[in-house]
């Protein structure tokens, strides 16, 4: 890829290797990562004059399914694995 927009033939490249009746998801916001279900594919002009391709969540109020799993928040780089703090031992009855 060499525009840092991805194309539609980008697109296309990377979804061939995809199984075909999975569901598409959009991931969205890297600072509170969410997923949208997506519905809609609209082509249209920018202000430039330049060919767009639009992907949309739905007008249904369920379109935003909630959290992205962390996973896949990890894998996309929006945020770093995440460890659980170190365990402290436990006190004991008479303060030790």
């Amino acid at each position: 890829m060499t525009s840092p927009e991805l194309t539609v033939g980008d697109l296309i490249d990377l979804l061939s290797g995809c199984d075909r009746s999975a569901p598409v998801r959009l991931a969205m916001n890297p600072y509170f990562p969410m997923v949208h279900r997506l519905a809609q594919v609209l082509q249209s002009v920018d202000e430039t004059g330049q060919r767009v391709v639009y992907l949309a969540e739905g007008p249904d109020p369920d379109a935003q399914l909630g959290h992205l799993p962390p996973e896949v928040a990890i894998e996309l780089t929006w945020q770093g694995p995440v460890l659980a703090p170190p365990r402290r031992p436990r006190r004991r009855a008479g303060g030790n």
